[in-house]
């Protein structure tokens, strides 16, 4: 699914440009379960953060489409969210193949290369 305009990615970048957001998503199941501790109180103990700052975090990865939730087993869970993750991907690659044609044919060398 294309990205509506630039500024849902650049919303998605900035989401995912902030190292606390990035341990977040790490820790992250890419399904819903209530099994594996992703609930707020879960994770700001693993991430040795309050509460709110984790609530916070959560709620801007919500707001960019990365991340979602559903209230389980008496508790809120979150997990990726696969769509946002891939339609984010998607629309970063398609920014720098249209600035620069032959960076996919580099960029596939390379990894040639290092394999």
């Amino acid at each position: 699914m294309p990205m509506r305009n630039n500024a849902d990615l650049a919303k998605q970048l900035w989401a995912v440009g902030d190292p606390v957001r990035l341990r977040i998503l790490r820790l992250l199941p890419q399904e819903s379960n209530c099994e594996g501790g992703n609930n707020v109180s879960a994770l700001a103990k693993r991430l040795g953060l309050s509460q709110p700052t984790v609530s916070h975090h959560l709620r801007v990865l919500r707001q960019a489409g990365l991340v979602t939730y559903r209230k389980m087993c008496r508790d809120v869970y979150y997990w990726i969210e696969p769509a946002g993750a891939t339609d984010m991907l998607a629309n970063l690659g398609e920014v720098f193949t249209a600035a620069s044609p032959g960076l996919k044919k580099k960029a596939k060398g390379k990894r040639a290369k290092t394999l």
